[in-house]
């Protein structure tokens, strides 16, 4: 097991090529040890060269009303009047502490994603 830091894309390729031979080890084994380093180096590189940024809260929550097979007629109990909900999701109006609350609460979109600015 020779496992070096990931420095470049031939690096990080080459990183992926044995990674893929030996996705299959068995944990407690040489190889499965090699594994599970390799794939801390590499998700090491990723979150360095790609990160993902957090969605925006309404991308957020429509895909969360997508996942629960929602309308925006359910968030009338989190958000309040239709009318307040459909200028929320229009971005119109901004949300407010208490519906970032209950969204957090109700669909489970976390925090730090409800308090950004959009």
């Amino acid at each position: 097991m020779k496992i070096r830091p990931i420095r470049n894309e031939a690096d990080y390729q080459k990183a992926l090529e044995r990674l893929e031979v030996i996705f299959d080890a068995k944990r407690g084994t040489e190889e499965g040890d090699e594994l599970e380093i390799l794939a801390m180096v590499i998700d090491n590189y990723e979150n360095e060269h790609f990160p993902i940024d957090m969605p925006d809260p309404i991308s957020a929550i429509n895909f969360r009303m997508e996942q629960m097979g929602l309308k925006q007629k359910d968030l009338v109990k989190m958000i309040g009047f239709k009318s307040r909900v459909s200028e929320i999701m229009n971005k119109k109006r901004k949300l407010t502490l208490e519906m970032i609350r209950k969204l957090n609460a109700d669909l489970n979109i976390p925090t730090e994603v409800l308090i950004q600015d959009y």
